[in-house]
């Protein structure tokens, strides 16, 4: 995936923070780069977000920034090749299960069909 840019006009840094007005509060808030994009909020690269201020009588909230992404510990990645093992492990016969009712197209009109809904149709049949 392409990390997202630094939303300042010229800038093609990678972005690590996320700005956000509120209107409110008369605040704006700088925090951790938000997962995906959000109308009304800004991401910014490091540069941009050192040397960001705000109006007069505004107050700026500088959230603490993830500058590295945690490592997986010993206990998630156990667990992942568990999980992982647990499926392998299991075997389906492809014989053992019952073929369900084949669809039946109702019409046809050149390369088209309409295929009925077997769900419903049973439903209907039942008193």
């Amino acid at each position: 995936m392409k990390p997202r840019l630094c939303t300042k006009s010229g800038c093609q840094q990678a972005a690590i923070a996320t700005l956000t007005y509120a209107y409110a509060d008369r605040a704006a808030v700088v925090g951790p780069l938000a997962l995906r994009h959000e109308p009304g909020s800004y991401d910014l690269c490091g540069e941009h977000c050192a040397g960001l201020s705000t109006p007069r009588g505004w107050e700026l909230i500088r959230l603490p920034l993830d500058t590295a992404e945690p490592a997986p510990s010993h206990d998630d990645l156990l667990a992942l090749a568990d999980a992982v093992r647990e499926v392998g492990l299991t075997w389906d016969d492809p014989g053992a299960t019952e073929p369900g009712p084949q669809p039946r197209v109702s019409r046809r009109r050149g390369h088209l069909g309409v295929v009925a809904d077997l769900d419903a149709a049973a439903d209907t049949l039942e008193p």
